[in-house]
């Protein structure tokens, strides 16, 4: 995919293990195979997202399959917004660890579907985890609040449990253009907030009034289905990965780690935009 210049926004070609943008603005391949386009002046903290410990924990509960039935609905859904769009342009914002985003080029390859893929983490360790899943996907160190991508390239966006900040998200997207958000329900690991929390706080969160200047929602389907972790080492690795248990005490997680079963809910509603 092409990529801009994140100091002055022109085109960056690409030389081997360089790229360049016509004012000399120049960035080098990470060791790893990802570039590197976030600005020092543009973090907000030293090392921003994720670290180290939330990405190994994330990548280790999502490879254990409990979320794979949600990641297939979305595949699909991802498929049906771009089927026969040659070379579709694919931006998934806030990949994380790069699970959906993997599992998103595959399903596509695998139904015919030709795309540019690229992944867009703040977070340098998440990043370099998902380019160790594979080098057939664009990865990219950088801020989804100025995505260094043209404007209006992009055929469909994903974000999937990330910040959602509209004017960014349709400034790379064509007119017409799908985006998919992935947002907790109601009852999403309830189980386990009810172990964590005394009171139970309702989310009134809703993408719909969030993205209404740009984006008009065309389909909302929500995937529910129960799940069970089977033993201290699961438990143990969705705490590390959730801010739910980021803000428990030891003695606290301890206690919930030391059931050694936990059966939970999945509660996650899926949109599709379209941008107006």
């Amino acid at each position: 995919m092409q990529l801009t210049c994140p100091v002055c926004k022109s085109l960056l070609e690409q030389q081997g293990k360089n790229i360049r943008c016509g004012n000399n603005h120049s960035f080098d391949a990470a060791r790893q195979g990802y570039w590197n386009l976030l600005l020092a002046h543009k973090k907000r903290s030293k090392d921003p997202g994720d670290n180290t410990e939330m990405v190994q924990a994330r990548r280790q509960f999502l490879d254990g399959g409990h979320y794979q039935a949600l990641s297939g609905q979305i595949n699909q859904l991802a498929l049906d917004e771009i089927k026969g769009t040659e070379n579709a342009r694919i931006l998934d914002m806030g990949c994380g660890e790069g699970y959906y985003t993997d599992r998103l080029h595959q399903h596509l390859l695998a139904n015919g579907q030709s795309v540019e893929l690229t992944g867009l983490d703040i977070s340098k360790h998440a990043v370099k985890a998902a380019c160790a899943r594979t080098k057939e996907i664009q990865w990219l160190v950088a801020s989804g609040a100025d995505t260094p991508v043209p404007d209006q390239s992009l055929d469909l966006q994903l974000v999937l449990f990330s910040r959602l900040m509209p004017e960014a998200l349709a400034k790379p997207m064509k007119a017409g253009s799908s985006l998919i958000v992935a947002w907790p329900g109601a009852d999403h690991l309830i189980e386990l907030r009810k172990l964590i929390y005394s009171e139970i706080r309702e989310s009134h969160f809703n993408p719909v009034d969030t993205l209404k200047e740009q984006f008009e929602l065309s389909k909302q389907v929500t995937v529910n289905y129960q799940f069970s972790l089977n033993s201290s080492e699961q438990i143990s690795t969705l705490l590390a990965m959730t801010p739910h248990g980021q803000r428990l005490k030891a003695e606290a997680q301890q206690k919930i780690i030391d059931q050694e079963q936990l059966d939970l809910t999945l509660d996650v509603n899926l949109g599709v935009f379209t941008r107006l």
